[in-house]
């Protein structure tokens, strides 16, 4: 009944995903003609990851949007911005990752594919979390908003140089929709298929690589985690001690140690598969 019961809390869970990001990427024509929609929607940053660029985008990527208010001239800072993702932060902290990110649910996908699957060594994936938050300092908040070029401008370092969402959302669906582009290929966009080809074959073997060591965005909800208003408890003489939530978590957390870990991305099948309903979301 338990099993049941998680299949359907799974199939659930993607089918959110998948409306999601059929909903935040419903800009149809923009695939039909290789144009961005730059309506007014485009004031407003979607909670995930989700490229701007993308022809059927019709929000904007948090992302991209606190590096591009980033004014390396002036020095001013994304307020608005951040104080809008502090907000779900504080509200839900990383449910958006397990429930609302287009790019969480490709990688689920691709982790579904059957390969034999690799188990990164506690120690040295303890070690790789901490990348993420080196990306959000350095080249989401640091790089964008020191740097200057010759023109005296900034440039987006991570959606630049690193993220492979907006290789996979935009760079390749524009180049294969608009043969003007093939002729303006070069290094970097290279460099970003690399990228993104890594993450694909990464994601098969690895559950939610992306996630777990490089997304900042994730880095950034999770210094929320443990003040939002939606939280995990965890009731110890409930608890049998089976063991079953932490075997259960792909993201490699024990709910009964930390039911409030930065790195659980609450999608909440710990919940659902634990016998004896000691954990419980509540607000």
């Amino acid at each position: 009944m338990a099993d049941s019961g998680l299949k359907k809390h799974r199939i659930i869970r993607k089918g959110v995903q998948a409306g999601w990001g059929i909903l935040s990427n419903a800009h149809f024509k923009g695939f039909l003609t290789a144009s961005i929609y730059k309506g007014p929607l485009k004031n407003f940053c979607v909670p995930g990851m989700n490229c701007y660029s993308c022809p059927g985008a019709l929000g904007a990527c948090p992302i991209g949007a606190m590096q591009s208010i980033f004014d390396a001239r002036k020095r001013k800072f994304a307020f608005y911005v951040v104080g809008y993702l502090a907000a779900i932060g504080l509200l839900v902290g990383r449910f958006i990752c397990g429930w609302l990110c287009l790019f969480g649910l490709i990688e689920e996908l691709l982790y579904m594919i059957p390969t034999p699957k690799i188990k990164i060594p506690q120690k040295a994936d303890k070690v790789l979390r901490y990348l993420k938050y080196v990306f959000l300092l350095v080249f989401v908040f640091g790089l964008p908003f020191f740097y200057r070029s010759e023109l005296g401008t900034g440039d987006p370092f991570f959606c630049k140089y690193i993220c492979p969402v907006g290789t996979l959302e935009a760079g390749v669906p524009l180049v294969l929709l608009d043969s003007s582009l093939k002729t303006a290929i070069g290094a970097l966009f290279r460099w970003k298929v690399a990228i993104l080809v890594g993450c694909i074959l990464a994601s098969v073997f690895i559950y939610r690589p992306f996630c777990k060591y490089v997304c900042p965005l994730g880095a950034f909800y999770s210094l929320f985690q443990k003040v939002s208003l939606l939280k995990m408890s965890f009731n110890k003489d409930a608890c049998v001690n089976c063991g079953t939530c932490a075997r259960i978590c792909k993201m490699n957390v024990d709910p009964m140690k930390n039911p409030n870990s930065a790195e659980c991305i609450r999608c909440g099948e710990c919940v659902k598969a634990c016998p004896s309903s000691a954990l419980r979301f509540k607000i």
